[in-house]
Parts: C-alpha cells; sequence; structure tokens
C-alpha cells in the first residue's frame, strides 16, 4: 500500500516539521508514504468572498495537477464523515482489501478546499466540527494512520 499525503503550504516550524518526521518514521514500517506540499497563495486577512474562492481555486488547481490518478482521494473537509479511530482503521483496511492500494489524503490551505478538488475526492473525512490549523492537521492525520495501522496489526496502541 501506498499512502500520500498532498497539502497546500510549507512547514516552516521545526516543531511541525520534527512531528511529521517521527510519525512518517513510524509509518514506514507499514506503508510507503510521500509527502507532497503545493505552493500556498497569500491571504489578506480582510479578503472577499470571491477572492478567497479565487485562492482556493488557485491552490485547488495546484493540488489537482499533483493528485496521482491511481488515487483513491480523500479529502479532509469539515462536512466529512467522522469516525472514531477503531471505524477509521476498518474503513481504510476495507479500502485496501478492495483493491484501493493508493490512498490519497488532502488536505487543503487556511482557506480550506476547492470546490473542484472536493468534487475530485472519491470520499470526504472529517476529524472534528472544530476547525484546526492546517499544519497541525498533518500531524493529526498521520498520527491517526499510524493508529490506524496498530489498531489493524492488533499492535498496542493508546486509547
Amino acid at each position: 500500500m501506498k499512502i500520500t499525503i498532498l497539502t497546500v503550504g510549507k512547514l516552516k516550524e521545526s516543531y511541525w516539521k520534527q512531528a511529521i518526521a517521527e510519525y512518517s518514521k513510524r509509518l514506514g514500517l507499514y506503508t510507503k508514504l510521500e509527502l507532497v506540499e503545493v505552493e500556498d497563495e497569500k491571504t489578506l486577512d480582510q479578503a472577499s468572498d470571491l477572492l478567497c474562492e479565487q485562492i482556493k481555486d488557485k491552490e485547488g488547481d495546484r493540488l489537482l495537477a499533483r493528485c496521482p490518478k491511481d488515487g483513491y482521494v480523500i479529502a479532509l473537509a469539515i462536512d466529512g464523515k467522522q469516525y472514531d479511530s477503531v471505524a477509521l482503521s476498518k474503513h481504510l483496511e476495507k479500502l485496501t482489501v478492495a483493491g484501493r492500494s493508493h490512498l490519497v489524503f488532502v488536505i487543503g490551505g487556511s482557506l480550506g478546499l476547492s470546490k473542484k478538488v472536493l468534487v475530485r475526492a472519491d470520499e470526504k473525512l472529517s476529524f472534528s466540527a472544530l476547525t484546526f490549523p492546517h499544519q497541525m492537521m498533518r500531524v493529526i492525520l498521520l498520527e491517526q494512520i499510524y493508529r490506524c495501522f496498530r489498531i489493524q496489526k492488533n499492535e498496542p496502541y493508546h486509547k
């Protein structure tokens, strides 16, 4: 199995980079992991709704250009389906058993994902009704994927 994490923007803070490196190393025992970052757009604090949509569209085009054609795309979106860790683990396992050998998780920028990306997605996943910084979401996603593999292998994990 291969997992691609497709994100908007580069991580600048060392603590996020360290957390991602740690979970990437742990996940290396279970899967081939690829982390892909696309350039983000500058966003003004008082940007109009139209400008925000244009920014999401530009970022979305970049995401779609890097989205593997063979991938099963899971967009992280606040209105996506929510799972607990065990149910998510079972869901991902079912996808792989059904022949989905390349999972692509897409995380938008500070404004979220464009409609084009959401339409391309095979499903939407939500971790909470809360909004998280997109940098933090990378770490949360990697930790949950790692936890899913631990659950699938009946290995100990923190409950």
